[in-house]
């Protein structure tokens, strides 16, 4: 594993919009704490003590006329001569009462303006900590279950990465608290949702809040936060038949500070694989610390470190099915296949032999996984009844490597099939060195204008994300029994140096203006500026040509809709939305001699949310038509031309009901057709064919046509959970290509091919 330090080559220096925003925050913070402390000494005096449930999270109050309700001045502590409160962990603050879909619950990764799920003009999932235990959900990954139309996997080279509506990987923006931190691609991670307190799930164009790359869709983790009550402590573990393990625990609630709140969890999950040698070891450890200095400022503080240690199962070979020596499977691969890697060759039908199935041709001491800290800050400020102001500022560093044979490929020159050394490997090593630190500010005004409640948030950002990278050059490769791999080790590494600079400087604006108590319009607006500076060096030290090179971006996005409730628990809604994002691959792996330009999407959609008066049915429907332009296709392997446009198109459906307590009965269906419009593809500068695929060819990855998921949930007085759930989807990873799937690829000397496969969309070869 290669050690990458952030002061090894040139680092551009902040941009002034950074500077300054973050310059803004600490001195209003400053102000925030200078006008705090001149309130009434009465707040600092405490009466009785009263310990009370936490109140649930709701949106503020949108008329300016009617006086904002406020918590209590200061929330007591606890009695020092009384023991600590012992509540049941069943009893645990849960937020607001939840819809059998869960849209009453308040939302920031679609909109700032503080609504629910269901006041959204948008397709807008909230995925509950309650919702993960009771569908057994352990990973971020898996939290694909409980959304609709929307597919997760982990591909070993780029884990926990998504497909929603058409488009995936790095078309879907990945938050983390709100924040970005850049290509899901690059920085996903395989990550326990112990500590979580909601996934939140935006469909369709949303560079508005997420910012560029946000095409298909964005997904943010929200941390669990503390509660103003009695502690509360619970903990869970679990073993499975793989001899795997999870374990956790967790505490929160008020300190014998006065206004003091705390949340603290830890856990681990060990989770191994059926192919031999193959786990993935999660840690996480998180904490928070509210305070609340009076009724109108809290100021707050948070850290977070994760950890993963991989041996990810990186494939199984391949084979001619009707060649001697080969034991056959069925109705797991089918078609004819030849070995295009190695040189091709006839087309001959493919299987996997049975006896091989378990077999890992990984080296011996393969490793991936990282290491990421947050550390975050921030205040809330009630300027008045109807002016707020909330800041966060943060800091993330990570350390991402992969240490591996990723090509094992079936040679079909060996003369002896099953026999000895048929099996060519190739490695591949990588280490990621990211540093990200950066702010974001919104204030928010509740007004009335001309007799219609109206809320406007402006909120500005910035950030400095430093991503250094170190990779391999040699490919080290050998040969290895089809049956008894010998797995040996890595063998020698020599890697090249890439440096990669960016600052994010943005402005946005949103307001939702309610033109009768049933009618509202809402939309947005973001100016972003967006600096890129690229620096490579080879194996040697040498300065690779045309590096270093710099590009500034100035994408204009946003998003206007509305929401009509035309009977009670009847909402009708429709936006127009657009994002943006690079043309040719992630903004992390541009180079030089590529297009520098940035896509641009659009959506239309529309649909209803209904919710029965009772509050124990409900129900969503919406129709959506994506358009992406400037779509890229490679030419000749190596370089890439803009060939046309993508086209996605679907219906999603989701309903739940809760019959009876206890009882719930759930299920979704959504359909997507994603296609290219007048797709040119261009080899060796001459058009070989226009078409209009019901499937793309090539990035992203489409969405499975059909999924679906059905659930019947009964949960008992005592809280157990007797779940059975179905999923089914359709075409899934839907596409065919003479090459393996790739991001990143790499000019090399005869006999390799010139781009090279890998299931880990990389970060330097583009």
């Amino acid at each position: 594993m290669q050690n990458l330090h952030f002061r090894a080559g040139a680092r551009p220096a902040l941009s002034r919009a950074f500077l300054i925003t973050l310059l803004s925050s600490v001195s209003l913070s400053s102000a925030a704490l200078a006008q705090s402390a001149a309130q009434d000494n009465r707040s600092r005096e405490v009466g009785p003590v009263i310990v009370s449930p936490p109140a649930p999270r709701q949106a503020p109050a949108v008329s300016p006329g009617t006086q904002k309700q406020r918590a209590a001045r200061r929330s007591a502590g606890r009695n020092r001569g009384a023991p600590a409160v012992s509540v049941p962990a069943t009893q645990a603050p849960s937020g607001p009462v939840q819809t059998p879909l869960n849209t009453a619950a308040v939302t920031d990764v679609g909109s700032r303006l503080g609504i629910i799920a269901r006041e959204m003009p948008a397709t807008v999932e909230v995925i509950s900590q309650r919702t993960m235990q009771e569908l057994g959900i352990r990973t971020t990954t898996d939290v694909a279950k409980a959304a609709v139309g929307v597919t997760g996997g982990d591909a070993p080279g780029a884990p926990a990465i998504f497909s929603m509506r058409g488009f995936s990987g790095d078309q879907i923006s990945t938050l983390y608290n709100g924040i970005p931190i850049g290509p899901s691609t690059m920085t996903g991670r395989p990550m326990d949702v112990a500590g979580l307190q909601q996934v939140e799930i935006i469909k369709g164009p949303d560079s508005l809040v997420a910012g560029l790359g946000a095409t298909g869709g964005a997904i943010d983790y929200v941390n669990k936060v503390p509660h103003t009550g009695p502690i509360v402590n619970d903990a869970f573990t679990s073993w499975d038949s793989f001899n795997g393990y999870r374990a956790g625990y967790g505490s929160g609630g008020s300190t014998l500070i006065n206004g003091l709140d705390y949340r603290f969890d830890i856990s681990h999950f060990n989770n191994k694989g059926f192919i031999d040698d193959t786990y993935s070891k999660l840690s996480n450890v998180s904490g928070r610390l509210n305070y609340r200095v009076n009724e109108n400022l809290k100021i707050w503080g948070a850290v977070e470190y994760r950890q993963d240690n991989d041996r990810f199962y990186w494939g199984t070979p391949l084979v001619p099915a009707n060649a001697p020596g080969i034991v056959p499977t069925y109705g797991v691969v089918s078609g004819l296949w030849s070995n295009y890697y190695l040189g091709g060759g006839t087309p001959v039908p493919v299987t996997i032999d049975a006896r091989t199935l378990t077999t890992n041709y990984n080296v011996l001491d393969n490793h991936s996984g990282a290491n990421e800290l947050w550390l975050r800050s921030g205040f809330q400020w009630d300027i008045t009844n109807n002016i707020s102001l909330k800041s966060q500022v943060y800091g993330y560093d990570a350390h991402r490597h992969w240490f591996n044979n990723e090509i094992s490929s079936f040679d079909q020159t060996v003369g002896n099939f099953a026999g000895a050394l048929s099996i060519y490997r190739e490695r591949l090593a990588l280490d990621h060195a990211q540093r990200l630190y950066g702010n974001i500010t919104d204030l928010t005004v509740n007004s009335n204008v001309g007799g219609m409640d109206n809320r406007f948030v402006a909120t500005v950002a910035a950030s400095s994300n430093q991503f250094n990278v170190s990779q391999d050059t040699l490919f080290f490769n050998d040969y290895v029994d089809l049956l008894n791999p010998d797995r040996g080790f890595y063998g020698p590494r020599a890697d090249e140096k890439i440096y990669t600079h960016l600052d994010t400087a943005s402005l946005s604006f949103e307001d939702r203006l309610k033109l009768t108590s049933t009618f509202a319009l809402i939309g947005g607006i973001r100016f972003e500026n967006i600096e890129l500076s690229r620096t490579r060096f080879d194996e040697n030290g040498l300065l690779k040509a045309s590096y270093p090179f710099s590009k500034t971006f100035n994408p204009v996005t946003g998003r206007i809709g509305y929401t009509w409730d035309i009977a009670p628990g009847v909402m009708l809604y429709s936006q127009y939305a657009t994002a943006a994002d690079p043309t040719v691959a992630n903004i992390f792996i541009l180079r030089p001699t590529t297009p520098l330009l940035l896509t641009t999407s659009r959506t239309y959609e529309t649909g209803v949310k209904l919710l029965s008066a009772d509050k124990r049915a409900e129900a969503t429907f919406s129709a959506f038509d994506i358009e992406r332009k400037n779509v890229y296709v490679p030419e000749s392997g190596i370089l890439f031309n803009v060939a046309g446009k993508m086209a996605s198109k679907g219906v999603e459906i989701a309903a739940a009901v809760n019959p009876v307590a206890g009882l719930k009965l759930w299920g979704n269906v959504a359909f997507v057709q994603s296609r290219f419009i007048d797709f040119t593809y261009v080899d060796g500068n001459v058009i070989r064919a226009r078409r209009r695929p019901t499937f793309p060819t090539s990035s992203p990855t489409p969405a499975p046509p059909i999924a679906s998921t059905r659930s019947c949930r009964w949960r008992s007085a005592a809280s157990s959970v007797t779940s059975a759930t179905a999923s089914t989807s359709g075409t899934i990873w839907s596409r065919w290509t003479p090459t393996r799937s790739s991001t990143r690829s790499h000019s090399s000397t005869s006999p390799k091919p010139i781009s090279r496969a890998s299931t880990r969309p990389g970060s330097a070869f583009v």
